[in-house]
């Protein structure tokens, strides 16, 4: 069987959706057995001028519902952008798994040249091909901004590894 759009973007958002959210759960235990609140994880960043956990993870979803939506040439939902807990960022990349799990793979297949208009910045848009948004620009963002989440976890303390990031609660399985 040929690969198709939608097997190298739906199966890949959910995994690494999933992932995160593991590695969020990890994280919330770790807290736990250290007896801190999980929510000074929601501020961490790296670097002054980087943003914070909770905008790594909005960004993550966000990746994935909006680059699912424009290749399927749909309306993706709108989130608030306001989530301040860590039960909220976990609710977050729920919410988006649980609409990921509703976008039919046909409303994918067969838009690899569909022109894609997305918004790059505050004020600049770009133009791809389905097949070119998916390779170039949704997938290494998503994983961008998965890897600065896990990347600040793991600076924290968390007991996190290749493993948890990759496979998730397969990982011990």
């Amino acid at each position: 069987m040929p690969i198709t759009l939608s097997s190298v973007s739906l199966p890949v958002f959910q995994t690494a959706l999933s992932n995160l959210l593991h590695c969020l759960k990890k994280a919330e235990a770790n807290a736990a057995a250290r007896k801190f609140d999980p929510n000074v994880f929601v501020t961490m960043r790296l670097a002054p001028d980087m943003l914070p956990f909770a905008a790594q993870i909005r960004i993550a979803c966000d990746a994935a519902k909006n680059g699912t939506a424009r290749l399927a040439g749909i309306e993706a939902p709108k989130f608030e952008d306001n989530e301040t807990t860590f039960a909220e960022l976990q609710d977050r990349i729920t919410r988006t798994l649980d609409w990921l799990a509703t976008v039919p793979a046909a409303s994918i297949d067969g838009r690899e040249e569909a022109q894609i208009t997305f918004p790059v910045g505050r004020d600049k848009t770009r133009t791809m091909t389905g097949e070119a948004y998916l390779k170039h620009w949704a997938l290494p963002n998503l994983f961008f901004h998965i890897t600065t989440a896990y990347a600040l976890l793991r600076h924290s303390g968390v007991d996190l590894g290749k493993a948890d990031y990759l496979a998730g609660a397969q990982a011990g399985a």
